[in-house]
């Protein structure tokens, strides 16, 4: 019903959005005295037909990239598929061999652009891989359930397709899942293990210094979650029935816990395009049109996510367990770790992320580093001023010191 009532909403303002659309041209293609005269009129329409979510994962928009003093081309490879996931490579034609990076995006309603800064930054220096997730809305029931488990299999995969020598790099919440399957790696001596990990503000520990996120998880039952928050996607989508936690629902939560600072940007923006302040729009438009791509997750990677790692804390408490068998962190002990965290992080919470160090307690205090960035939240951590000038050279040392 949840997705029923979304859909129908969604249906219904096509119309409206349509004749916006079509008026705000109108209203732009006017002489000068038009477009001053009736600039106000043509911003309103633009924001009603801007006023919608995209189900579709937007471009990275990297074609080129400087390494050294010289212009490269930038192609992006699938090296491995599967329905729920791909490993899409920045290949470089042409330039030497240069360490190989697997970057873990996020699966928390977002496409695996939410990173394209990071990439960006990493990519002049380093052989960067991403996981490029699927939209659950996409993928047939046949395919199978896509949970905790799977996640973890999808990384020592996508580790194994790279080759060994490889160094991985997770943001926010796939860094239990990165440090899972590490330890598993490990474990196993499997000869792709990632020489580094660097894991950037991940909920490792959540019982360190809760979060209005981590409340928000502990404060209900995780029958609340599934009973209130998991809905069927429509007949419509490839995936049709699948249960699922949408990605409408999951923008609705981030955007209520910050409503003044997302309020006041359409403000702005509507102010930008009503003055022709076209620069300084177009900022905002960028942000908005990433923010509003979203992803729906499936339903079980969802409900073990929220019960194993903010409810019950299985990792942190050594009760973790993959497939039926115990995760291990303390057998990592060829993969240096380096863990980072933003002082003023609302999501992940300074504390949370080196936890790790502790589990990871065979690792030599030489193979072990950690940082917190003074004056950054949660996404200044892998995007931004701080991160390409102060952050980046740490991880670039980090994966160099282990080549």
């Amino acid at each position: 019903m949840l997705y029923a009532l979304y859909q129908s909403a969604a249906d219904m303002m096509l119309p409206m959005r349509a004749w916006a659309t079509a008026t705000g041209q109108t209203l732009a293609g006017g002489g000068e005295g038009a477009r001053e005269s009736w600039r106000a009129a043509g911003a309103l329409c633009e924001m009603v037909s801007r006023a919608t979510l995209s189900h579709r994962r937007p471009s990275f928009g990297i074609d080129e990239v400087t390494v050294g003093n010289k212009v490269v081309p930038v192609q992006e490879e699938e090296v491995l598929a599967t329905p729920f996931g791909t490993l899409l490579r920045f290949a470089k034609p042409g330039v030497p061999p240069q360490p190989r990076v697997l970057l873990v995006a996020p699966l928390s309603g977002h496409f695996a652009t939410l990173l394209r800064d990071t990439v960006r930054v990493l990519l002049p220096e380093h052989d960067v891989h991403i996981t490029d997730w699927a939209n659950a809305r996409d993928v047939g029931l046949w395919n199978g359930r896509f949970g905790f488990d799977e996640y973890v299999e999808h990384l020592i995969k996508f580790l194994e397709a790279m080759g060994p020598g490889a160094h991985v790099i997770a943001v926010c919440q796939p860094c239990v899942q990165t440090l899972a399957a590490a330890a598993i790696m490990a474990e196993d001596d499997n000869p792709a293990q990632p020489r580094s990990m660097t894991l950037m503000a991940g909920p490792i520990d959540t019982r360190v210094s809760p979060t209005k996120v981590n409340e928000l998880a502990m404060g209900k039952p995780i029958s609340w979650f599934e009973q209130n928050l998991i809905a069927r996607v429509p007949l419509r989508y490839p995936g049709a029935m699948r249960r699922v936690y949408p990605g409408f629902v999951q923008l609705t939560a981030f955007m209520s816990m910050n409503a003044e600072r997302h309020i006041k940007a359409q403000v702005d923006l509507y102010k930008h395009l009503a003055k022709g302040e076209v620069e300084q729009a177009a900022s905002i438009k960028a942000f908005y049109d990433e923010y509003f791509a979203v992803l729906d997750m499936a339903a079980e990677f969802y409900l073990e996510t929220v019960q194993w790692v903010f409810q019950e804390h299985r990792l942190a408490k050594g009760e973790l367990d993959w497939k039926g068998r115990r995760v291990n962190p303390k057998a990592i002990r060829r993969t240096a770790l380096f863990t980072i965290e933003g002082e003023r992080d609302d999501i992940c919470a300074i504390g949370q992320t080196v936890a790790a160090h502790d589990l990871c307690s065979s690792l030599r205090p030489y193979r072990k580093k950690h940082y917190m960035q003074a004056g950054v939240g949660h996404y200044g951590v892998f995007s931004g001023r701080r991160w390409a000038s102060q952050i980046y050279p740490l991880v670039r040392n980090t994966i160099l010191a282990n080549e």
